[in-house]
């Protein structure tokens, strides 16, 4: 077969199928980044956001993605919201200047850098997190990631959950160091649909 021919039939044959890159919107109903923190040196206290929103690109041809989250630091949930007696809460406290300081910083945003894969699956992401108007490098270890049908509207989807770890006091919460522990362990719990 002569040179003309040979670029005729590659002309001529199908393109390989090309996966292109997909944005799924975070469910905010299923999806909460939780938290937990060393209290007193007695015990650990669990939290969670109510109110977490944000996107997810993935391109699994490609072995890439991106990843932005928003998360309203006055739905923060420790179990302690109201009390009876008339005194202030957990949760109330949390919201002050001492901790997330709500009023003046009603978000914290985690925003991704790049997504680690081992083969076709992803491993990691590592970003930025700002919080309290200070921005640091955080990287989330993927410890479950699927994608599929919904088992029930058999819409398509994916879910993961990823954990990882700050230092509060590298973003300037200091309160009650080292009583309360200065290390912070996450774990978010994520729920996405196609746009």
């Amino acid at each position: 077969m002569n040179q003309v021919a040979r670029l005729m039939l590659a002309l001529l044959a199908p393109l390989p199928v090309m996966a292109a890159p997909v944005t799924y919107n975070i469910d905010s109903f299923h999806s909460f980044p939780n938290f937990s923190i060393g209290h007193l040196g007695m015990t650990t206290i669990h939290g969670r956001f109510d109110r977490m929103s944000g996107k997810v690109v993935l391109d699994t041809a490609a072995k890439n993605g991106s990843l932005e989250v928003k998360i309203q630091t006055a739905s923060v949930s420790t179990g302690d919201d109201k009390r009876a007696a008339g005194g202030r809460s957990r949760d109330e406290h949390l919201r002050t200047p001492d901790f997330f300081n709500s009023a003046e910083f009603p978000e914290m945003t985690y925003k991704s850098t790049k997504f680690n894969f081992a083969g076709e699956k992803l491993e990691s992401v590592e970003g930025n997190l700002t919080l309290l108007g200070v921005t640091k490098p955080v990287k989330l270890t993927v410890t479950s990631f699927n994608c599929g049908p919904h088992p029930f509207n058999k819409k398509p989807m994916c879910g993961a959950y990823v954990e990882g770890a700050i230092k509060r006091t590298d973003f300037g919460m200091k309160f009650g160091v080292p009583a309360i522990s200065d290390e912070v362990k996450l774990a978010i719990s994520v729920e996405a649909y196609p746009e």
